[in-house]
């Protein structure tokens, strides 16, 4: 007895729905939160964990003693400046007097937008021609 055409094409539809489902099914399954960073002893100096506009904001000590601050669970990047304040990237041209600062004026820089999930990644920016390693042409 012969395949017929309309069983094939109904057996191919249910594959490929079945595989749709299970990749995005997947790809939720990989959003599950990350692992609080690593936290100092009991007495962080950069501790907090509080909700400001809407959002959850915390912060703890990193492994290597800097600040680590989290925007409903996505890292935000906090750079030190020379008068001793914090800035983030969000808002990098008022220095704040503390992480918790920088934290709550990030948030209000991003206002309603979520931080992306790559907000935190940073290391050496360098320029693929071999030019300056910032990518800065004078």
């Amino acid at each position: 007895m012969p395949f017929p055409r309309r069983v094939a094409l109904r057996s191919l539809f249910a594959l490929a729905v079945t595989a749709a489902t299970g990749g995005a099914l997947g790809r939720i399954a990989g959003r599950a939160p990350q692992a609080a960073p690593y936290v100092s002893g009991a007495s962080d100096p950069y501790a907090f964990d509080e909700m400001y506009a809407g959002r959850r904001i915390r912060g703890l000590t990193g492994p290597e003693g800097e600040p680590v601050a989290l925007v409903d669970g996505r890292p935000l990047h906090l750079m030190r400046c020379a008068d001793g304040g914090w800035v983030s990237p969000l808002d990098h041209y008022e220095s704040c007097p503390s992480p918790l600062a920088a934290t709550r004026a990030a948030v209000d820089a991003a206002g309603s937008a979520p931080l992306s999930r790559y907000a935190a990644a940073h290391g050496p920016h360098t320029d693929p021609t071999g030019g300056n390693p910032r990518g800065v042409h004078a």
